[in-house]
């Protein structure tokens, strides 16, 4: 029987890649969204658009905190040991849930609108907007749900779909009622509830996706002729015992992703009052200093764990499954696997970003202000990536008591050394801070993940990846200060430094022999043809 392609597993590499392409189109959708409203609602308007969607992404992140992670861990485990009935009871339960706090997420935020506008945001108009965008939370958790299961059976693609699918319909249903709205004369109030109500647009879009494959996964078991297998006769759980499993899951997850959130702030709290007195300009130097590394730095040092989040959603179920059929020689291949995509793939990105910081920075906020900190905490987001996917692979093997004690040392940490270095070395004292507590948490992970299993990311070739890392970054840096005395406008440097360095980073890879044929053949099939046309791979060592 013919197999169904959308619902076939997919690779770590290939669905991380799916996963980080649907998390750069959000993030590039989202950027673009800002253009039209900020000329339709200008800045007042905006401000009643972004109170209702803050307050919306809270109570979301309330509602599905780790759940999602969890119900993938749960669902592979099962899977891997034949135990589908087991998969299947655990996903209705957990779409049981997802419906129960969809309806009283909705509920309250509806209800509680004008009172949170205009006791707490101090902005009574934008109750309105709050208001519309309260039926999203409807469907949001279930959707959440509905990516877990399906990450927890590999199929990754259902999931990034449904979130460009989502992002699109959200964009383009925003813009489009707003130009609409205030093209009839409608207030800015009014206009503001319009974009708001582009995201209850993109939830429908992002269930009718999920429906699609949750209707496809069931022709598919409809059809399949195998038998029941012994494992899959075992009795059941009982539902409480379900829920048991997936909030004593959930919870410690929700914890150890909110590292960078948690630390970024502590960082909004203390860098006024810490650097105030070190400054000629007193309290308002500072509070221009902290809107320099909360709307500008925080902003380019969080491109380059896209590819890191995308990473640690797809290990962990490979990793669970493997764990759950004890099988050491996968988790070692899979665990080396992922931190050595992380190490490759997200090193280009930092470097980019370092390299072309100034011009990035005048050519998308108008000037220069600010280029050293870019860097500092741009630099710092490799140690996050590390420590972000050596975390994803503890959770993959159950183990979520050690990591969240290890975020709590991390967030110990940032703050003891942000005093300390702050007083030295000023606001890249408190970004240094900031790297230490990231490299801690790392260390860690590594240490008790070496306990664990055996696994190796580069091995000698290490010396290759830090010559090639150097001459990358000279060769960017010269490159970059040409353009600059050439008078080359900031976005036009900006993109050549980019696609220079795109185009290098992979030849001193391969030069330099980190970059090996075995890797390539890790690749999905398109990608290994599009590689073998480019007649790249004839560079390679086997």
């Amino acid at each position: 029987m013919k197999k169904d392609s959308l619902l076939t597993k997919d690779t770590l590499i290939k669905g991380t890649l799916i996963l980080a392409v649907a998390a750069l189109v959000a993030r590039v959708l989202g950027l673009v969204q800002r253009v039209p409203l900020q000329y339709y609602l200008d800045d007042y308007g905006m401000a009643l658009y972004g109170i209702a969607y803050n307050i919306y992404f809270a109570l979301l992140i309330v509602a599905t905190a780790g759940i999602p992670s969890a119900l993938s861990k749960l669902v592979a485990d099962r899977l891997a040991l034949g135990r589908e009935r087991e998969a299947n009871l655990i996903y209705r339960a957990a779409v049981r849930f997802a419906l129960v706090a969809g309806v009283l997420m909705t509920v309250l935020l509806y209800v509680l609108a004008p009172l949170y506008a205009e006791h707490i945001a101090h902005v009574p108009e934008s109750a309105l907007a709050i208001r519309a965008l309260a039926p999203a939370l409807l469907l949001f958790p279930l959707i959440a749900i509905m990516r877990g299961y399906f990450q927890g059976r590999q199929v990754m693609k259902a999931g990034g779909i449904s979130q460009i699918v989502e992002q699109i319909l959200r964009v383009v249903t925003a813009v489009l009622f707003v130009a609409l709205l205030v093209g009839w004369g409608y207030s800015l109030e009014i206009s503001a509830a319009g974009a708001s109500f582009g995201g209850v647009m993109g939830s429908i879009g992002a269930f009718a996706v999920m429906l699609y494959f949750w209707f496809r996964l069931r022709k598919a078991k409809a059809t399949s002729s195998q038998s029941v297998s012994q494992e899959d006769q075992q009795p059941l759980p009982r539902v409480r015992e379900i829920y048991k499993q997936i909030f004593k899951l959930s919870v410690p997850i929700s914890v150890i992703s909110i590292i960078v959130p948690a630390i970024y702030f502590i960082d909004s709290s203390i860098v006024v009052p810490l650097i105030k007195a070190q400054l000629a300009g007193g309290a308002r130097e500072a509070q221009e200093i902290l809107g320099i590394l909360v709307g500008r730095a925080q902003s380019f040092a969080g491109i380059p764990p896209i590819l890191a989040i995308a990473l640690s959603t797809s290990i962990i179920p490979i990793i669970s499954a493997a764990y759950a059929k004890n099988d050491r020689a996968e988790l070692s291949k899979q665990a080396s696997m992922a931190l050595r995509l992380s190490l490759l793939a997200g090193l280009p990105v930092v470097v980019m970003l370092v390299v072309a910081a100034r011009s990035y920075n005048v050519f998308l906020f108008g000037d220069d202000a600010g280029t050293g900190i870019i860097i500092a905490l741009t630099a710092s987001a490799m140690l996050q990536i590390v420590m972000m996917t050596t975390g994803a692979i503890l959770m993959g093997l159950g183990m979520t008591r050690a990591p969240m004690g290890f975020v709590g040392i991390g967030i110990g940490v940032k703050l003891l050394a942000s005093f300390v270095f702050a007083a030295w070395w000023g606001i890249y004292g408190i970004i240094a801070a900031t790297a230490l507590a990231f490299l801690i948490i790392l260390l860690l992970n590594v240490m008790k993940l070496r306990r664990e299993i055996s696994f190796s990311i580069l091995g000698y070739r290490w010396i290759g990846l830090l010559i090639a890392t150097a001459v990358m970054l000279a060769i960017g840096l010269v490159f970059e200060n040409w353009t600059y005395d050439w008078g080359w406008s900031a976005w036009l440097t900006a993109l050549t430094s980019s696609l220079v360095l795109a185009m290098v980073y992979p030849l001193l890879l391969a030069v330099t022999a980190v970059l090996r044929k075995s890797d390539v053949q890790l690749l999905p099939g398109k990608l290994q043809q599009l590689i073998a046309k480019t007649k790249f791979d004839r560079l390679l060592r086997r």
